[in-house]
């Protein structure tokens, strides 16, 4: 049975670069591969088939020789799928691409640092008019005296004989062929004999460090701060991580804040609620006068526009609410009680109290009186 064209195989020109086949390749291999495909023989077949066209197309050698001679001019030149030796190469190709490992590449053993978490906590005034405050956090820093290199000073790592410095090994059972990291270096690639006192061979150190950190006003519960690089120290000459501050408000003694707008409850004696008065708020900004309406009732809700916080992403200062909480007297003395008591009296058959009035009918009817 004849042999398809390798170009036709792989679905490209025959000037095709060489980016080109590797992406085409690729792209079949994912999509025949057996994983994705199992108990599929026609699968099997194509991906083995996209495999050996790409051995061939990649190798300038071999390309050349092909477009030349066709077929006949591989004989015994490619792999051709033969066996399960190819199989498995094929396999380690796109390992990486379906299970997230480095495949038949050597991987990189320069490492980003982690990044850290710090939470602060501040006053509600800190939040709404900005603040700078010094945190101390402990980090994984770069060791000084081996310089991140985990050799004792004067002494060199070597290559690791293991993996032979790529800091990954080939496991291959049957025809799965797995690469996973060098038990031996853990993936750096080197191995200390003799390794810094200080560190311990590990090339960093756990230590402290007091950074600035500046809060700009109107932060709210939640938001972060990132501060770049200031995480842990990259391995292996690595970037180093950021730091993310945590923004937590600390409960007030007055205030509750709802995203720009800020809310407190304003006790009123039971006769200002019945006369009417002003009173004096307090506010971020200093003091406030309300003027409270003769028969106000409990639960009403003044409303001081621009009093709230002017958020970081806001335009304008929020508003504050003032709730009103009418006090019931409480510790009277004889007079007082006597005073109350003919308010009382001389009260009846009177519309004085016209909302337990409404509830009164609202029972009656309830119970069809």
């Amino acid at each position: 049975m004849s042999k398809r064209d390798y170009y036709e195989t792989l679905g490209v020109n025959r000037d095709a670069s060489e980016d080109d086949i590797k992406k085409a390749y690729r792209k079949l291999a994912m999509k025949h591969h057996p994983d994705r495909n199992p108990d599929s023989k026609e699968a099997e077949d194509k991906f083995k088939e996209a495999k050996e066209a790409y051995e061939v197309l990649s190798d300038g050698n071999k390309r050349a020789q092909y477009d030349q001679f066709g077929h006949a001019g591989m004989e015994g030149a490619a792999g051709g799928g033969q066996g399960y030796g190819n199989f498995a190469d094929a396999f380690s190709d796109i390992f990486g691409d379906i299970f997230g490992g480095g495949g038949g590449r050597q991987r990189s053993n320069v490492y980003r640092g982690a990044d850290l978490r710090y939470n602060l906590e501040i006053s509600l005034e800190e939040a709404a008019r900005g603040t700078e405050t010094k945190i101390r956090i402990p980090t994984m820093e770069e060791c000084e005296p081996c310089h991140g290199t985990g050799a004792k000073p004067g002494t060199e790592a070597s290559t690791c004989s293991m993996c032979g410095g790529h800091g990954q090994v080939r496991m291959q059972q049957g025809f799965f062929s797995i690469q996973q990291t060098c038990p031996t270096c853990h993936g750096s690639g080197k191995t200390i004999s003799n390794p810094c006192s200080a560190c311990q061979g590990a090339g960093r150190l756990k230590q402290h460090k007091t950074l600035s950190v500046k809060i700009p006003s109107g932060v709210d519960e939640g938001d972060r701060i990132r501060l770049a690089a200031e995480g842990e120290h990259g391995i292996n000459g690595g970037p180093a991580g950021d730091l993310y501050v945590m923004i937590h408000l600390k409960q007030h003694a007055i205030f509750k804040r709802d995203n720009d707008d800020l809310h407190c409850e304003m006790p009123v004696s039971f006769t200002t609620a019945a006369l009417g008065g002003d009173i004096e708020i307090p506010t971020l900004d200093g003091h406030a006068k309300i003027k409270v309406d003769a028969e106000t009732q409990n639960g009403k809700v003044f409303r001081l526009r621009g009093k709230g916080i002017k958020g970081v992403r806001s335009q304008q200062h929020g508003d504050l609410y003032c709730h009103v909480v009418v006090e019931t007297p409480v510790n009277l003395n004889a007079r007082q009680k006597e005073l109350l008591q003919e308010l009382e009296t001389i009260s009846q058959g009177q519309d004085n109290n016209p909302r337990a009035k409404g509830w009164m009918d609202r029972v009656k009817d309830f119970f069809g009186q």
